[in-house]
């Protein structure tokens, strides 16, 4: 089966002979072989592990993403990250640690916007109370 990885400014892996492959959604571990069912998933930051016809071994760390097998013949695999390595001990210790620090402070930031959009939100509603006995709010 040929196995696609791409982020949104790249191709990171276009395998055409993949044999068995190996990811992680929330429910755990999974593996596709040829002939898999149609299936559609999304991976949490994990390592795509996948073995060519040739035996050959390649490992692609992913941070998150969906993972989407058509026919039984085609896994495409789109991520907002991606690195290839033969290296599986450095994919699972440093990048993948690299990839949760960057998740979290992503989340951290946008929980931090959201906050200021809420304070915003209360602010402009406490504004427009129609109950406001300040010179601005009685002059409406």
């Amino acid at each position: 089966m040929r196995l696609i990885i791409s982020t949104p400014s790249s191709l990171v892996v276009d395998a055409p002979d993949v044999v068995a492959l190996r990811a992680e959604d929330e429910t755990g571990g999974f593996g596709i072989m040829p002939g898999h069912a149609d299936f559609l998933t999304a991976l949490t930051i994990c390592v795509v592990g996948f073995r060519r016809a040739g035996g050959e071994q390649g490992y692609c760390a992913v941070r998150g993403g969906t993972l989407l097998v058509s026919g039984g013949t085609a896994v495409d695999v789109a991520t907002r990250d991606a690195m290839v390595s033969e290296d599986l001990d450095r994919l699972e210790h440093v990048v993948l640690d690299a990839y949760r620090t960057i998740s979290e402070t992503e989340r951290a930031a946008r929980l931090g916007s959201t906050q200021l959009h809420m304070k915003a939100i209360r602010q402009i509603i406490n504004y427009l109370r129609p109950d406001r006995s300040d010179e601005l709010g009685a002059g409406l």
